[in-house]
């Protein structure tokens, strides 16, 4: 080992040179080199005890504010943790215009496999079809063990189900959360409501969109987390569906008819306050659409939005309440009321009502020829304008996805013999819908309204299309039409009804009319002395034997199912009856009640 020397040699010689001590030199040397370290060592340890102490220090503020914050904060229940994935675009519910719920979501889960993982794909399979009856048993052993890594089985399954696959026991099975579409009043508002599917989706979440309805109109907007889960509010009362619904399919079956529906609005506001078609469907397991025959036939078909039916004679009163309007006619004035042709075409009534009636009488009569002849006062011109205005030549713009498709048919030359027979309601078809609008217009002093399924405290006034004394005139007259004429079983004791009845022939598709097929529709306003609500009820072909004949007009069919339906909603839509027995005053007047709770 080589020693380093302490001293260098140079400087041991040049010191002895000169007569120093080496020695005494080198000490000297070690003991500055000595006061040095101690110096810097002090230093060093004052450094590292103020940064300790600096530490202890904010360790003990945090401390004290963390308490001090606890001590103030307000005692909450403890939540468990959540573990779960996130479900995608959580949908806000749907409910009625008393607050009730529609549609909301359950949290549910999906079925799926992992092939690879399989113990015994044969007896999952075997076992898997026994759970869900609907899987085909071949399609499953296919999957398992034709090299499939993943496999979808269900993309929704109840508690009990989910109990039952994980008793197979099979680590290949598997189970991913996620939200479904809950509709807890089954097929009732079917049709408004109409429907759900998954979107995105995997095996841990999956994203609800809308694919008819209101679902599909208001998708964005049930998807918008800035809504806060803040439900939307349909115009629609539950109670009144499920009356409306009730009565409808019991009208329907009694008159043998092959479809039906019905619409019940508030004549002020267009809000919707029943809307119905049957055949109906459960938006829960919602039905695949048809690939061939009719649409119309499907029980997705919407028959007061989509159904586009030539209304017969409850076009009538929009005759009537046009020429009042221009001042061509009053209810008293006169006209002539013999047949007449019209080029190749014969004007003629279903029974001989006389040569001469009022206007008046033209409407309770249901008289096809003095409504002609109420036409060619107004001309084609002016007609088809006027029924523009009242919406009758677009789709509605109610919120339904499938209301454009609801477009009306009209004449391609807009003719004068054309304009007679729309005016007594052939020639031109229009949904049910169109025609509650049109009828809510007449009702509520002659400003049009917007049909609307959505409830809003705010609804701006439409424009003044006719008068408030046409429109009384014409309720007074469509009152008449009840009273006396052809809707005389719509005379619902109590309640005064005015309306309307329309018989026509069914279109065939390829052309002409049927001779044995009738679209019935009744629309009516009630109360008339205050009028609050307008219904339209179709029948689509029906039948009923009454005095030992097939009866197919709507006051043999229509009129009927609409008198009960009145009957019944009529207290439910807070309205109390006029008492017309001898031991109560006179007078009382059809208000709607207060609600009370």
């Amino acid at each position: 080992m080589i020693r380093t020397p302490l001293r260098p040699l140079p400087r041991i010689l040049d010191a002895r040179a000169r007569g120093e001590n080496p020695d005494a030199i080198e000490k000297e040397n070690i003991r500055i080199r000595g006061e040095q370290m101690r110096d810097r060592t002090r230093n060093s340890a004052s450094v590292r005890l103020l940064l300790l102490g600096g530490m202890f220090l904010v360790a003990f503020v945090t401390i004290c504010v963390r308490m001090g914050m606890i001590a103030g904060a307000e005692p909450q229940e403890p939540q468990a943790a959540d573990t779960a994935p996130a479900i995608l675009a959580q949908r806000a519910d749907i409910t009625d215009r008393e607050g009730r719920v529609l549609a909301t979501n359950l949290v549910t889960h999906a079925l799926y496999a992992q092939p690879p993982m399989m113990i015994d794909p044969i007896n999952c399979a075997r076992k898997l079809v026994k759970i869900f009856p609907d899987l085909n048993y071949d399609r499953l052993v296919k999957d398992f063990t034709g090299g499939r890594k993943f496999v979808w089985i269900k993309k929704t399954i109840s508690p009990e189900q989910m109990q039952a696959v994980h008793d197979i026991g099979d680590p290949g099975l598997m189970f991913g959360p996620r939200e479904m579409r809950l509709y807890p009043n089954g097929t009732l508002a079917a049709h408004v409501l109409g429907g759900t599917r998954f979107g995105a989706e995997g095996v841990n979440s999956a994203e609800i969109v809308g694919v008819a309805g209101v679902e599909k109109a208001f998708d964005g907007w049930l998807r918008d987390p800035a809504n806060k889960g803040a439900p939307l509010q349909l115009s629609v009362d539950l109670t009144i569906q499920a009356a409306v619904e009730d009565i409808l399919s019991g009208g329907m079956t009694v008159m043998k008819a092959k479809g039906a529906s019905a619409i019940v609005m508030d004549v002020h506001t267009g809000e919707i306050v029943a809307m119905a078609s049957l055949p109906d469907f459960d938006p829960n397991h919602r039905p695949s659409p048809l690939t061939k025959g009719d649409a119309s036939d499907s029980p997705l078909f919407n028959r007061a939005v989509q159904g586009v039916y030539e209304l017969g004679s409850t076009f009538k009163p929009f005759a009537v309440a046009q020429a009042m309007q221009l001042g061509l006619v009053s209810p008293t004035t006169v006209l002539d009321t013999t047949p007449f042709k019209m080029g190749r075409f014969w004007i003629k009534d279903f029974h001989n009502y006389g040569a001469r009636l009022s206007t008046t009488e033209i409407l309770v009569n249901s008289s096809n020829i003095g409504t002609a002849r109420i036409v060619q006062l107004i001309g084609p011109d002016r007609q088809k304008a006027f029924l523009t205005r009242l919406g009758f030549l677009a789709p509605t713009p109610v919120e339904l996805t499938e209301a454009p498709t609801g477009r009306p048919i009209v004449p391609a030359r807009w003719s004068e013999i054309s304009s007679m027979t729309i005016g007594y309601g052939h020639g031109l078809s229009a949904s049910p819908l169109h025609l509650a609008s049109a009828y809510a217009t007449i009702a509520n002093g002659g400003r049009l309204v917007r049909p609307t399924l959505v409830h809003d405290e705010k609804h701006a006034p439409g424009e003044q299309v006719m008068s408030e004394d046409v429109s009384k005139k014409l309720l007074a007259m469509m009152r008449a039409v009840v009273t006396r004429g052809t809707a005389s079983f719509a005379n619902v004791k109590g309640y005064e009804v005015a309306g309307k009845t329309g018989t026509a022939d069914k279109v065939k598709p390829t052309g002409g009319y049927y001779d044995n097929k009738v679209m019935a529709t009744f629309a009516g306003v009630f109360p008339v002395t205050d009028p609050k609500y307008v219904l339209v009820l179709s029948l689509d072909e029906p039948s009923t034997f009454v005095a030992g004949e097939d009866r197919r007009t709507a006051g043999w069919t229509a009129v009927p199912v609409a008198a009960e339906l009145i009957r019944r909603i009529a207290p439910l839509l807070g309205l109390r009856p006029q008492d017309t027995e001898p031991d109560v005053l006179d007078g009382i007047q059809l208000t709607r009640a207060k609600k009370t709770g």
